[in-house]
């Protein structure tokens, strides 16, 4: 790992490029000190210096790698890896995999993101197929890691598996949980409810010999409760989560905004409650989801919602730092080792019932 630690970002991505990602450096420093961590910036040379200068960034903390070109936010993943070398979002995981850089941080085409990282950096252990990408939920309880949240529409029981062992991972690096809690999202808690591939994702779970925390099923509002510490499904079902989160704590904060503005008593009130009004805004921004790492690579990448502000864009940034420093990729490896193990003896089982008989 590179000493200080390097970030590479994608200046150019997402709906704001320069302005936001450059920020989100601001940001970060400002929120967590940046104390041994610097950044290298990939894009428009002119543009990136010119809002560092507004931001009194130096050259020695952020280094800028010029390049003319980036990936156009609805540009088709298979277009993008055709012509994607040399663009800004190249160049930043191109950092990944030589191992300048310990993380990547990108706002740009989420699908562009997910063809070009595995493309560059490839999958972590045999049999994986594509990344997770993980939300960092605020709950009652502190937050809550769910993946995945929209690479994956559809997932098997083993690939369910995958997620719980990447998100235990990720939930102890960057939250601090020595032994996370799992459950896998489902429509109730019985063990006989839900699809086939979530009933066979919590069996591998609770008798695979994982060593994995395992709670059980848990429904869409224990999220909220943080009732476990690691929610695992499909990107289909999880996407939806999120997005529907984000929008009632939108909705939330405007009810709360109207009614604390609407006549001269409400907003004495309001003054008098505003330490409170302003810890309750913290915990339900949606910018303090911003951040979803694409698990299951081999190397650090994190993507930030592409409307992201500077705060939010900050946010990913300090998660791509966290893993950067935490061992969260060896620690991934090992267990996905034993996944494999235990699949290859789930598959070897019925030919040896099947020759006993015989």
């Amino acid at each position: 790992m590179p000493t200080p630690t390097l970030i590479s970002l994608d200046a150019m991505g997402g709906d704001h490029g320069p302005p936001v990602v450059v920020g989100g450096i601001r940001d970060y420093i400002r929120r967590h000190g940046g104390e041994g961590v610097s950044f290298l910036l990939h894009g428009d040379e002119q543009a990136i210096v010119a809002e560092l200068a507004k931001h009194n960034l130096t050259s020695d903390l952020c280094d800028v790698r010029h390049t003319a070109t980036k990936v156009a936010s609805d540009e088709k993943p298979a277009t993008a890896m055709r012509r994607g070398k040399g663009t800004s979002l190249w160049n930043a995981i191109e950092c990944v995999k030589s191992g300048e850089a310990g993380a990547v941080v990108s706002a740009g085409n989420t699908g562009a993101l997910m063809a070009i990282s595995k493309l560059i950096l490839r999958m972590s252990a045999s049999g994986l197929e594509r990344p997770a990408i993980v939300a960092s939920w605020p709950t009652l309880r502190g937050v809550t890691a769910v993946l995945d949240v929209g690479a994956n529409i559809e997932s098997d029981a083993e690939q369910l598996v995958e997620f719980a062992i990447m998100g235990e991972a990720f939930h102890a690096a960057v939250h601090g949980v020595a032994r996370p809690t799992i459950g896998v999202l489902n429509v109730g808690s019985e063990d006989m409810k839900g699809h086939e591939e979530v009933r066979e994702a919590a069996r591998i779970l609770r008798e695979g010999g994982l060593g994995l925390n395992y709670h059980g099923f848990v429904e869409g509002d224990d999220i909220a409760k943080g009732t476990v510490d690691v929610v695992v499904t499909d990107g289909f079902t999880g996407n939806i989560a999120l997005k529907t989160a984000e929008g009632v704590a939108r909705f939330i904060s405007s009810l709360l905004r109207e009614a604390l503005t609407s006549s001269l008593q409400a907003k004495a009130g309001a003054f008098i409650a505003m330490p409170a009004l302003k810890a309750m805004g913290q915990k339900i921004d949606p910018s303090a989801i911003n951040g979803g790492p694409l698990l299951g690579l081999n190397g650090i990448v994190v993507k930030s919602h592409g409307g992201a502000d500077a705060k939010g864009f900050g946010n990913a940034i300090r998660i791509a730092v966290d893993l950067a420093r935490s061992d969260y990729m060896q620690t991934v490896g090992a267990n996905l080792s034993r996944l494999t193990d235990v699949m290859h003896a789930a598959q070897a089982a019925p030919s040896q019932v099947q020759e006993s008989v015989s």
